[in-house]
């Protein structure tokens, strides 16, 4: 396999530092939007690890619903609300 790479600048994001990772370079390493990485400093480099989300067993999701916080109506209204006809 070919090797991807790109020059970069690191950029001022709020009190951190960002770069932002070329289309090529994520396609080559199989990163996608919204994946969670593992950022370390490995003998002086930054190295980049894509984490593996495994999917939660019906068991672990149900441990983590909150009653609070996701139970109950999201609108309770007795009105009729916009062009509905009942």
């Amino acid at each position: 396999m070919a090797q991807v790479e790109a020059i970069l600048d690191l950029k001022q994001w709020g009190n951190n530092l960002g770069v932002r990772l070329p289309v090529n370079v994520a396609r080559a390493a199989h990163l996608h939007i919204d994946q969670r990485v593992r950022v370390a400093v490995e003998e002086g480099h930054v190295v980049i690890t894509p984490l593996v989300d495994t999917p939660l067993t019906l068991e672990q999701r149900l441990a983590r619903f909150d009653p609070v916080k996701h139970g109950g109506e999201v609108m309770v209204t007795d009105e009729p609300l916009g062009a509905e006809k009942w």
